[in-house]
Formats: structure tokens, C-alpha cells, sequence
């Protein structure tokens, strides 16, 4: 008769043959994020923060991962996304998240996950603004995005030209000044900005694309560590850890 071992056993089993991997005494994996609440997010508001002045539904997901998995980190929230970005794709033993998995991005990093997902939106006034019924309708419109995210480079692949701001919360002002006729954005990113500065009559006009959110590592990490990690991760799924129905703001 053939026996079958439970998941949750098999996972329990593989996450201690990587724990008891070797690995150096000093090694740290540098981890890299920036405010994109409710995922990461400095507890002051300000654009530099370190552990444990960082929050976040992404954030405790990952520093669970790296305790369950043994390994040493050191965490940093800065400012912009592209030199955290550079900085990661540059340096050994680095990483980055909340990141989506695009193609483009694909071969660029060693990935972990997925720990989150969002929506890619475009977001309108109710007083009137466009309502495109498609992403071909919205070429007519001036679109502001954030300087390289991912939904910045999702519309540029797609061959817009979207204004880009160096703060998501920009195009926030821009769309109520009418510098812009929509903001193309994150959901439930976009509502946070917008609760946290007192903005209404701001709805999602089109969402055209759910993307899910990593912890990016720079390609030289050695392959154990990522292998940890992932088990790690799977180990806590496997527990209900940042469900659906414990976190719905991650589904």
C-alpha cells in the first residue's frame, strides 16, 4: 500500500533540511523598501526609516520569512524606487520589496514569494473626468505615474508616454489641479494617499492588470538562501499566515 506524507508535514520536513544549511556566521541579506502603504510603510510618515520603525502588511510577512528561515537581515526603508531599485539589481546580497514579477523583470532578480497582491488602476475625478473603457480609449488622456513602477513600466511597454512624478502622492495633486486627467496607480495604495490626505471624489475609472508582490534578490544571492526563504514562506501559507481571510486587504 502506498503511503502519502500531509503537505504541512513535507513542507515541515524540507524547511529543516534548509535551516540546518550551512551558511556564513555573518551572513545578512540588506533588504530595501519604500512607502508603499498599506504594504511597507515608515511609521513617521517620512521617506527614511529603519527596523522596527517600518510597517506594513509586506513588511511583517517578510521579516517573519527571514526569522522562520535563520537568516540575519538588516532592513532600510529610502527614497526614490529607482536608485533602491539600481542598488538592488547592482549589489550582491541585497533585496527589495514589495516588487511585482513582470517578464521584463523576470531574469533580473531571484525571487521569493508571492507575499501581496494589488491591482494596476487608473484613477479619475467623479466630477466629470474621463471614463476610458479600455486602456486603448485612455491613450487620449494625459496619465501620470510613478517614476519606475511597475505601472509606470507596464504602460511604457505598452507604448504610452505617461507623466511621471517622483512621488505617487504628486499625481494626486496634479489630478485634482487637472494637471493630468488620470493617475495610473495602485489599488489599495492609491486610497491610502487619498484617506491620508483628506481627498475625496476620486474613484477607480479602469483596472487593467492584478499583478502579485515579491521580495526581489539580487542574482548573485546564493541559491540556499532563496531556497530557505521560499520554504519559509510556503511553511507559513501553509499556516493560513497573511490569508485572505485574515488580511483581506491582500486579495
Amino acid at each position: 500500500m502506498r503511503r502519502y506524507i500531509p503537505l504541512h508535514l513535507l513542507l515541515g520536513l524540507l524547511f529543516s533540511h534548509f535551516a540546518h544549511a550551512e551558511l556564513p556566521a555573518d551572513y545578512r541579506v540588506v533588504l530595501l523598501t519604500e512607502n508603499f502603504p498599506p504594504f511597507n510603510l515608515a511609521a513617521n510618515g517620512k521617506n527614511f526609516a529603519r527596523d522596527p520603525n517600518i510597517h506594513g502588511l509586506s513588511a511583517d510577512i517578510v521579516r517573519e520569512m527571514f526569522r522562520r528561515a535563520g537568516i540575519g537581515y538588516s532592513l532600510t526603508l529610502r527614497f526614490p524606487w529607482a536608485r533602491i531599485y539600481k542598488q538592488t539589481l547592482e549589489t550582491p546580497n541585497h533585496g527589495l520589496f514589495s516588487t511585482s514579477l513582470s517578464e521584463a523583470r523576470r531574469p533580473l532578480f531571484k525571487w521569493v514569494g508571492p507575499i501581496a497582491q494589488y491591482e494596476s488602476v487608473l484613477v479619475g475625478r467623479e466630477d466629470g473626468g474621463p471614463r476610458p473603457a479600455n486602456l486603448e480609449q485612455a491613450r487620449a488622456y494625459r496619465i501620470g505615474a510613478y517614476r519606475s513602477a511597475a505601472v509606470s513600466q507596464h504602460l511604457e511597454r505598452l507604448g504610452f508616454t505617461p507623466h511621471n512624478a517622483l512621488r505617487d502622492q504628486e499625481n494626486l495633486r496634479k489630478l485634482q489641479r487637472g494637471q493630468i486627467d488620470l493617475w495610473a496607480t495602485s489599488d489599495p495604495v492609491w486610497r491610502h494617499y487619498a484617506r491620508e490626505q483628506g481627498v475625496s471624489g476620486l474613484s477607480t475609472v479602469l483596472s487593467f492588470e492584478t499583478s502579485q508582490l515579491y521580495l526581489a534578490l539580487n542574482k548573485d544571492t546564493p541559491d540556499e538562501v532563496v531556497e530557505r526563504l521560499q520554504a519559509a514562506l510556503e511553511q507559513m501559507r501553509d499556516e493560513g499566515y497573511g490569508s485572505c481571510a485574515k488580511n483581506p486587504q491582500l486579495c
